[in-house]
């Protein structure tokens, strides 16, 4: 299986080659991303493919069920790393529809460790426990919990302390939420943008 894998990266790499011959020399001298893609660890959401950026134009974090929690090390190492070298413009948090993470937030099973993880999720559907409750088909309700997740992590990443200080220094950053669909490939904009604390501070979640 192994071998399949290392076959296909040459086929790749040979790929990108014949149609830029200049395309590896490109990205071994910069990177210079203009976005920080906060998404699921899902292996059907492969962001590069999703928004047709090659390597070097997105920069990526993944984790399960796409959180940006506050007490991260690995996230906020990410998110330092890209707003105050890379100075990325946007900042995209993108859940997607039938999140296998947001479903196991919620579903009343342990699981282990990563209960610990999804916690947050389960703090955001008792904070909109009325809302969710009222839709009475299943998958209605956890879709619109993912959407609820990602407004909450928007929230989280706008409020740190390193956009924070981006946006005191003048510099140009938004933070966006986006929710994926795996039943047809495309990204929902929940309309969400915060460039500024005051707009932070009208978010409603």
């Amino acid at each position: 299986m192994l071998d399949e894998l290392k076959a296909n990266n040459r086929a790749w790499a040979a790929r990108k080659i014949a149609s830029d011959p200049s395309f590896f020399r490109r990205l071994v001298a910069q990177q210079a991303p203009k976005y920080l893609w906060i998404g699921c660890a899902d292996s059907r959401v492969p962001a590069n493919e999703i928004v047709g950026l090659d390597p070097g134009e997105l920069f990526v974090h993944r984790n399960v069920a796409n959180l940006a929690p506050p007490q991260d090390a690995n996230y906020l190492s990410v998110l330092q790393f890209a707003v105050d070298v890379l100075k990325i413009q946007h900042i995209i948090v993108v859940g997607h529809y039938g999140c296998g993470g947001v479903a196991a937030a919620v579903d009343g099973r342990r699981r282990g460790l990563v209960d610990h993880w999804l916690h947050p999720i389960r703090e955001t559907y008792r904070a909109h426990k009325a809302e969710l409750e009222a839709i009475p088909v299943l998958q209605t309700r956890l879709n619109r919990l993912c959407e609820l997740n990602v407004i909450s992590q928007v929230r989280n990443v706008a409020a740190d302390v390193f956009v924070q200080t981006a946006w005191d220094r003048g510099q140009e950053l938004a933070v966006h939420g986006w929710v994926y669909s795996l039943e047809n490939g495309l990204v929902t904009d929940l309309n969400i943008r915060i460039s500024n604390p005051d707009e932070l501070a009208a978010l409603q979640v």
